[in-house]
C-alpha cells in the first residue's frame, strides 16, 4: 500500500493540476448503469480517482448512477468518471459503468 502523504500529493496534484481535456469533459451529464461486476459485487464510488482512495459509498449491480465526466489523468492512468448515486458524488472506474 502506498504512503497516505504520497496520495494525497497525487490526488492534490491530480485535482489542482492543468488538464484541459480533463475540464472539457466535465461539462457533460451522463446516464450510466453498473454492469461487468463479479457475481455478488458492488461497484465502490470513492472520494477521489483512486482505488486506494476511501470508498463513500456502493453502487449495485445494474444501479444507475448520474456521469459528469470520465478521465485518465489519474494516479493509476486508470479511466475513473465522477458519478452521482443518491446524495453521494464521487469516483467510479470507467470499466464498469455503460452508458444508457
Amino acid at each position: 500500500m502506498r504512503h497516505p502523504l504520497a496520495r494525497a500529493a497525487a490526488v492534490a496534484a491530480f485535482l489542482l493540476g492543468p488538464a484541459c481535456a480533463q475540464a472539457q469533459d466535465f461539462g457533460r451529464l451522463d446516464f450510466f448503469r453498473v454492469e461487468g461486476l463479479p457475481p455478488g459485487d458492488t461497484l465502490s464510488i470513492r472520494e477521489a480517482p483512486d482505488a486506494d482512495s476511501p470508498a463513500i459509498g456502493q453502487a449495485p449491480p445494474r444501479g444507475r448512477l448520474r456521469g459528469f465526466g470520465c478521465t485518465n489523468d489519474t494516479p493509476s492512468g486508470l479511466t475513473w468518471c465522477r458519478v452521482k448515486l443518491g446524495p453521494i458524488v464521487g469516483w467510479a472506474r470507467r470499466r464498469y459503468l455503460t452508458p444508457e
